[in-house]
């Protein structure tokens, strides 16, 4: 990109973008019609919403000094070492991933399409290259455990790798808060109006509440510099705030709480990895490229919580201190999240190794907003969050007994998961909730009539089920799904889809031979005879859950009682009242 004496005058005393040079790949008009004609004919291949969250901020130079996905030399000494080939430090691989049936090879152009098959760039293919995901998971990720969104997700990804120089022919198009949507030059020139050299920014998945707000204000007077709140709205946490919800409470903050002669709000369409430690150092990295040059991190900064063991998969500094050691290379100063607490007998905010001991402070976990306020219906004090942010958080999430939850039965065929299931519909639909029911059997018959049962089929069929009722808990209704789901990563991958708090494993733990000999149509014989291949616990593996919610056995216990059990786990956890009767007029 040329970029005009003006504005480069403007823009000087902002730090410069990293590497020195605000990569763009977007097209002229002239390319943009010329390579439309001649995407017609080209083999296509279709983004999906992560590449094309990472396509989006290749384009605009929020990664660079990245100007395509990456070869194999980028890639390899990314996973080993955090660099580029050339020696710059780039803690995250940036890849696009191909089925492992395409065709796709070196010397090729290809048109790259969203899911509505709208083009959005040209690649010319000079490289395909297999990868490992268990090496990538254990030398970025530092864990190869599934319960990491990633990890679960990698697992679904073919194994190989393109890479070849980009021509986007059209930034995907987004209809929602358009004004905000603000790519790293025009940040960087709402920036350079305010004046300021120094600029800290704020990423957030979450609302701001009260400490947030003070902890920023305070670290832009700090620095007496301006402050860019970037809240991610590509792909988060499975469960985090919906970003409709974030930014409404995000413009509110801003217009009424903020000083908007030295804030800055805009939107960050990119798809978070939850790499902890090496996020913190890719996150500086892009807001280097919008002109900052301090970043905040707080604890435990792109966690994705606890892992199969019950751990948190990163410690609480972790980020903070990896960030800390590079910042220097970077030219991006990190600044701690450190912990604020509210003094209620002084009406304001401070650092709680500042509070003296016997000082009354109140404080408010992520948790506790959950369980103890939204779940419930109460709302939150105006001394933890703004009045605005509390009457949009209450909008959006209703009492526990009013939102989606998925509970997923899984087992050997004949361990008795529909049986559970039917019977657990009736008892829930009594206590005055509508329930989806997706049996595996009537799926096959209808949504995924035609898929085998090898086991790319069936991780096809499992993906299928997962979506619709990732659809149906979305949109606060309650879906019980009965599958034989065999494969761990499969089921894993539903889980973070879903999200971890609205998400209910049950093992239906019924032992082979009770299976078989429960097997009224006969298919257990069927496949001892060689007659039925992948037949699961035959010819065909059951990988059991590894830390399932709610284990059910089903030689000791009635399907009415394994029934009930879970009925009374979903009232334990709010998602259905023990007695709807006269609760509404």
């Amino acid at each position: 990109m040329v970029t005009n004496s003006t504005e480069a005058d403007v823009q000087t005393h902002l730090i410069a973008p990293y590497g020195g040079t605000l990569v763009n790949l977007v097209v002229s008009d002239e390319q943009r019609a010329e390579l439309t004609s001649q995407a017609n004919n080209l083999p296509a291949l279709q983004l999906s919403p992560r590449s094309l969250c990472d396509l989006e901020l290749l384009a605009t130079g929020a990664f660079s000094p990245l100007d395509r996905f990456m070869g194999q030399a980028d890639y390899e000494r990314v996973l080993k070492e955090m660099r580029l080939a050339n020696g710059m430090l780039f803690p995250i691989p940036i890849t696009l991933p191909i089925a492992d049936n395409s065709d796709i090879r070196p010397g090729q152009m290809i048109a790259l399409r969203n899911a509505r098959n709208q083009l959005i760039a040209c690649m010319q293919v000079e490289e395909v290259f297999g990868w490992d995901p268990l090496v990538e998971a254990q030398l970025v990720y530092g864990t190869t455990d599934v319960r990491h969104p990633l990890i679960a997700e990698m697992n679904t990804w073919g194994k190989r790798y393109i890479s070849g120089p980009l021509m986007v022919v059209n930034l995907p198009k987004h209809y929602d808060f358009a004004e905000l949507r603000r790519t790293p030059t025009e940040v960087r020139a709402l920036l350079a109006k305010m004046g300021h050299s120094n600029v800290v920014a704020f990423q957030t998945r979450n609302p701001i509440h009260r400490a947030h707000e003070e902890l920023t204000k305070r670290a832009a007077t700090a620095i007496n510099g301006a402050l860019l709140l970037h809240p991610v709205v590509g792909r988060t946490k499975p469960g985090d705030v919906d970003h409709y919800t974030r930014v409404r409470s995000y413009k509110v903050l801003v217009e009424k709480y903020y000083d908007r002669s030295r804030t800055a709000l805009s939107l960050l369409p990119l798809a978070m990895r939850m790499a902890g430690p090496r996020e913190a150092v890719w996150h500086a990295i892009i807001r280097r490229n919008h002109g900052v040059n301090h970043f905040i991190v707080g604890r435990d900064h792109a966690g994705p919580g606890k892992d199969s063991t019950g751990k948190p998969f990163y410690g609480p500094y972790d980020a903070q201190n990896l960030l800390a050691q590079v910042s220097a290379e970077l030219g991006v100063t990190m600044v701690p999240f450190n912990e604020l607490l509210y003094l209620p007998g002084e009406d304001r905010y401070e650092e709680a190794d500042q509070i003296a001991p016997g000082v009354q402070w109140l404080s408010i976990s992520g948790t506790q907003v959950r369980t103890d306020y939204l779940a419930i219906g109460h709302r939150l004090p105006q001394w933890f969050t703004r009045p605005e942010v509390a009457t949009i958080l209450a909008k959006a999430y209703p009492p526990s007994h009013q939102r989606g939850f998925c509970i997923w039965l899984t087992g050997l065929p004949g361990a008795g998961k529909s049986t559970i299931a039917r019977i657990l519909t009736e008892m829930i639909v009594e206590r005055g909730r509508q329930v989806t029911l997706l049996d595996g059997d009537v799926v096959r018959t209808h949504l995924t009539k035609g898929l085998g049962f090898e086991r790319e089929d069936r991780d096809t069929n499992i993906q299928r089920i997962g979506f619709v009722a990732y659809e149906v808990a979305q949109h606060h209704g309650a879906v019980i799904v009965a599958a034989v789901s065999p494969y761990r990563g499969a089921r894993n991958e539903v889980r973070s889809m879903i999200g971890a708090e609205q998400f209910v494993m049950v093992f239906v733990d019924t032992p082979l031979e009770v299976c078989e000999q429960r097997d009224s149509k006969g298919l257990y014989a069927k496949a001892r005879r060689g007659e039925i291949r992948s037949f699961t616990g035959v010819n065909d593996p059951y990988e059991p859950p590894i830390d399932p919610e709610i284990v059910l056995t089903t030689t000791d216990y009635t399907p009415e009682a394994n029934a009930r059990r879970l009925l009374t786990y979903l009232i334990d956890r709010g998602f259905v009242l023990e007695d709807d009767i006269g609760l509404e007029d």
